[in-house]
């Protein structure tokens, strides 16, 4: 007897676009990957500006940012890609599912860290495990306050790029100035969560908060619109090869 159930799952997954297969599996890493490359602050460019500079032209000054947000930004183009071409309910769900890779990432760094070390790493690769530690043993706050901002920041930018959708749907100039307001708003809410769950009380964070959302917008303006029109025709592309 055919196991009808089995048969519908196997044709459903054999007709799923290629472009939506590589995009999820795109995803998922980059879910795992943002956190890891977080630890690292980015200097974007250096005017040199004077110190006496107004406050607001000293945002142009020096930016840094925690460079998670190079993944970040193509977590942004990929749930904005799916949303144009798959729908915001599929998109949406990407994002919920999202937390699965994430969740075994910290979960198995946590056991890893937990491991007793090798003699022969302590021995022959002096100061390894420290930096190793370092880098992946995070204060708590900051593990939990990126999943918070994750969850927000995303379902923000597909409810906007969504919400957008009837202003210039039918041209490239449409939808990347979609992408690039979707996404500038996205990330500045994502820095507000962020900085203040991660750093709130340890120090004050105004300086570190209106610098990460200025930088992070910026980058969203620069960036995303383009990223977002790549991400369309390349999806469309492989799905044609898929045909």
């Amino acid at each position: 007897m055919t196991d009808q159930p089995a048969n519908e799952t196997r044709l459903a997954a054999a007709a799923m676009p290629l472009g939506l297969f590589v995009y999820t599996l795109l995803y998922g890493g980059m879910t795992v990957l943002a956190g890891v490359l977080a630890y690292k602050q980015s200097q974007l460019w250096n005017l040199n500006l004077p110190d006496d500079t107004l406050f607001l032209l000293s945002l142009f000054d020096n930016p840094a940012v925690e460079s998670g947000i190079f993944a970040f930004l193509l977590l942004v183009v990929i749930t904005s890609t799916i949303a144009q071409l798959y729908g915001e309910k599929l998109a949406n769900r990407l994002v919920l599912f999202g937390f699965v890779p994430l969740a075994f990432s910290i979960a198995l760094m946590w056991l890893v860290l937990a491991l007793p070390v090798s003699p022969e790493m302590v021995s022959g690769r002096p100061g390894a495990i420290e930096a190793f530690e370092m880098v992946h043993g995070q204060f708590w706050r900051v593990v939990a306050s990126g999943p918070v901002a994750y969850l927000v920041s995303l379902l923000l930018n597909i409810w906007i790029f969504s919400r957008l959708r009837g202003y210039g749907e039918a041209n490239t100039l449409g939808l990347m100035v979609r992408g690039a307001i979707a996404s500038a708003l996205s990330q500045a809410i994502d820095s507000v969560i962020f900085v203040t769950l991660a750093f709130y009380g340890e120090f004050d964070i105004t300086d570190l908060l209106v610098g990460q959302v200025f930088a992070k917008v910026t980058l969203s303006i620069i960036l995303v619109p383009f990223l977002i029109t790549g991400g369309v025709a390349f999806a469309k592309w492989l799905d044609r090869r898929n045909a």
